[in-house]
């Protein structure tokens, strides 16, 4: 018997056109979701990163400007520092955004305070103004040079007590005068590393004091081994050096008893924050120590709001914005000072893939001026 025995062993037919357009939906949909996934898992680590940066930079920088604020006024005479004033008296150049030049006000004012306020002194960032604020402290690290009586060195010649020139244009340490510093001859000058202590340089401030209250601040022009130097030239880039005038100047300093004077020299931190928005359009919050360069702290800096907090006994009013400040025929000045109120806020230096936009955040801090809240209460 013939016959045509086949044995089928798969299905020649293969996928039906249904079967295939399902399995095609299932692959698209889990594919879909995991790239939905894979998409937020980026847009969540961009917005974390973004927010990170931006408040790392906004506690840096907050961080710098409380702790320069916490040691404002220290060893600062309670009035201020005498600054140059009066008939003759020109102009002293306050550190401030470039393209923005301020000036400390002589005109009004005979003395600089241990803040200077600066209510909307700043630049303009989206459409609001911005503060700044100047600070002054005494350099905890180097020592007092003690200069005089000067009736020890009535021929200015050097020996072991340092000698200032007869108009305030110089002093010398002399060749065996450490000036109180922390080790060898003239550390005061050269400064001393092992001990964190930078040498004097050309645009450190001195401030001279005597015994009886009297004060003034000198621009430092130039250094030799010996010799600090105070010329009254372009070097001088704040103009303290105004020995010429009525008020205010070493000059009148020497003019008090000279022959039985004493002097001490210390050096004299000004720390000033302010906006920069001129490189690039990307405002930055900047420190500035005297009339150096200045340092970028934080960035992108939207908002920068200041406010003082005073005391009389009676009236103490708060959330000042400028000083001189007068209220009902009472004036306050910076010396009255007790707590700065600080307010900054920055935002991402690039746009959130999120939500296509800056991602922004703020801080608000009170800060107390121990300094300038002491009272010696044995006086």
């Amino acid at each position: 018997m013939r016959g045509d025995m086949r044995i089928r062993t798969s299905n020649d037919a293969g996928f039906s056109l249904v079967e295939l357009m399902t399995a095609t939906t299932i692959s698209l949909i889990v594919i879909g979701t995991a790239m939905a996934t894979f998409k937020d898992a980026i847009s969540m680590n961009d917005t974390a990163t973004n927010l990170a940066d931006a408040s790392q930079n906004l506690r840096g920088g907050t961080n710098f400007l409380v702790r320069d604020l916490q040691s404002a006024g220290r060893l600062i005479p309670t009035g201020g520092i005498s600054i140059p004033s009066g008939v003759g008296a020109g102009p002293i150049k306050r550190p401030s955004p470039p393209g923005t030049p301020r000036y400390f006000d002589n005109t009004t004012q005979t003395a600089l305070m241990a803040i200077t306020t600066g209510e909307s002194l700043g630049p303009t960032v989206d459409g609001r103004p911005t503060d700044m604020v100047t600070i002054l402290t005494i350099d905890p690290i180097l020592d007092a040079c003690r200069i005089g009586p000067l009736v020890l060195n009535p021929s200015g010649t050097p020996g072991n007590v340092p000698v200032l020139a007869a108009d305030g244009s110089s002093f010398s340490t002399g060749t065996n005068v450490p000036c109180l510093g922390t080790g060898a001859t003239g550390t005061w000058i050269v400064g001393d590393a092992t001990q964190g202590q930078a040498p004097i340089r050309k645009g450190d401030l001195i401030l001279f004091k005597d015994p009886l209250g009297n004060s003034a601040i000198q621009t430092v022009t130039s250094v030799d081994a010996t010799h600090v130097y105070f010329a009254a030239d372009t070097n001088d880039t704040f103009g303290f050096n105004q020995r010429g005038v009525t008020a205010g100047s070493i000059t009148q300093i020497l003019g008090v008893a000279p022959a039985l004077l004493s002097l001490s020299a210390q050096r004299v931190f000004m720390w000033t924050y302010y906006v920069d928005s001129s490189s690039g359009g990307e405002p930055h919050l900047m420190r500035q120590l005297n009339n150096f360069s200045p340092q970028a702290l934080a960035g992108i800096v939207e908002d920068l709001e200041l406010s003082y907090d005073l005391v009389d006994g009676t009236v103490n009013p708060v959330d000042i914005g400028t000083l001189p400040f007068t209220l009902n025929g009472n004036t306050y000045t910076g010396s009255q000072i007790r707590k700065v109120n600080v307010h900054i806020g920055v935002r991402s230096e690039a746009m959130s893939t999120r939500n296509h936009d800056y991602l922004r955040t703020h801080v608000s801090t009170v800060v107390s001026l121990r300094s300038l809240a002491y009272v010696d209460r044995y006086k």
